[in-house]
């Protein structure tokens, strides 16, 4: 296992949020960062020692980025696969290509967690609009039809209820083809935050309960309020597939908990989430430090969850409010990512609270009306 050590260059592809927060794990470490990012001055940008403006699949600017590193990761799975994929061929990519092949693609992904053994609800793949018309009959409806690539945060699918229904679905074929989930009735979204080294050495984080607004994460709340056998179950779903994926870094391993308890998974996340962020306060751990440890071929640390906590998300239209509840909530870590502009739900920032009873914060976060809908 190739190890890389402090004062060498962790090269990042994107240059949002996720890839700041990885930077300034990385810098404290005492890695110097560089940044491939098509905007001048990207949340990570502000942070890098090297920024190099570029698109993802730009061929010079990716020679550029492997030049000066010693390590590259990426922030988020939405990048180039070819351009990463010729990369691996002249850079140290421990993550490789494959993972973000597999995550950019619901067809690869769900074929990918069927073959680790892992549980997924029952669902149908269709190239076409008639293809789906011929084979809904194998979910059924309630259905979720998504497409195969793009879309998140609820863009990019359809429910549909009954057969009447069908032909809202027909416009996702413009952008790609598309599966067709059997719906199934939850009690409660987890997620599992699993990071891996490449000596197969991994953990998990404190699992979290999330909670989503407008299908955008609003909150997640650690420890989940499940039953122990829930976390074990999930916990060993994640671990079956890292290890089928031969995961170096971080999956983030999205799940539905069912009525009677069982789990089923949902989706996947190749990079640090949003649910992990408060692992930056709540953990001896951050998921950031830990991919980065995993990345650089460190041993890995076993997560400790300090005291129960919840992270709300901060978006565009929270920032004005947020900015007059500083003084009132000194107990609050916040974080906001530098982003030029705050916009109606775009991701500003979050917060984080470590609280002695999950339910009493709960309720003095709705008391303040900041995240009001």
């Amino acid at each position: 296992m190739k190890v890389i050590y402090p004062g060498k260059v962790i090269g990042i592809i994107g240059g949002g949020q996720l890839g700041r927060m990885m930077g300034v794990a990385a810098k404290e470490a005492g890695f110097k960062i560089a940044v491939l990012d098509p905007t001048e001055d990207s949340p990570c940008g502000q942070i890098a020692d090297i920024r190099i403006v570029a698109p993802y699949n730009d061929e010079a600017a990716l020679k550029e980025l492997a030049e000066v590193s010693d390590v590259i990761t990426y922030e988020f799975e939405n990048i180039d696969y070819e351009g990463l994929k010729t990369l691996c061929e002249t850079a140290y990519v421990p993550q490789g290509s494959e993972l973000v092949r597999i995550t950019q693609n619901r067809m690869n992904e769900k074929a990918e967690i069927t073959a680790s053994g892992a549980p997924v609800a029952d669902y149908i793949t269709a190239e076409t609009f008639e293809e789906l018309k011929s084979k809904i009959d194998n979910v059924g409806f309630p259905c979720i039809v998504k497409t195969a690539f793009g879309g998140y945060d609820g863009k990019g699918q359809v429910k549909l209820d009954s057969l009447e229904d069908l032909d809202e679905a027909e416009a996702l074929f413009k952008n790609s083809p598309c599966i067709a989930e059997a719906f199934v009735p939850f009690e409660k979204e987890i997620s599992v935050i699993i990071q891996r080294n490449a000596a197969g050495e991994s953990y998990c984080l404190p699992i979290s309960e999330n909670i989503h607004k407008n299908h955008i994460l609003h909150e997640s709340i650690v420890p989940a309020r499940v039953e122990e056998n829930v976390l074990v179950k999930a916990e060993e779903a994640a671990t079956k597939i890292a290890n089928h994926l031969e995961l170096v870094g971080t999956l983030a391993v999205e799940m539905f908990v069912l009525n009677d308890g069982d789990i089923v998974i949902n989706e996947l996340a190749p990079r640090p989430h949003n649910s992990g962020h408060y692992s930056i306060e709540a953990c001896n751990i951050s998921q950031f430090h830990q991919h980065i440890r995993a990345i650089c071929g460190w041993p890995l640390r076993k997560p400790k969850l300090w005291a129960p906590c919840i992270m709300v998300n901060v978006l565009g239209e929270h920032v004005e409010a947020l900015n007059e509840a500083f003084q009132k909530y000194p107990d609050w870590s916040i974080h906001l990512y530098g982003k030029a502009e705050a916009k109606l739900q775009r991701k500003m920032g979050h917060i984080t609270i470590m609280t002695e009873s999950i339910e009493s914060t709960l309720n003095e976060i709705d008391s303040t009306g900041i995240w009001s809908d």
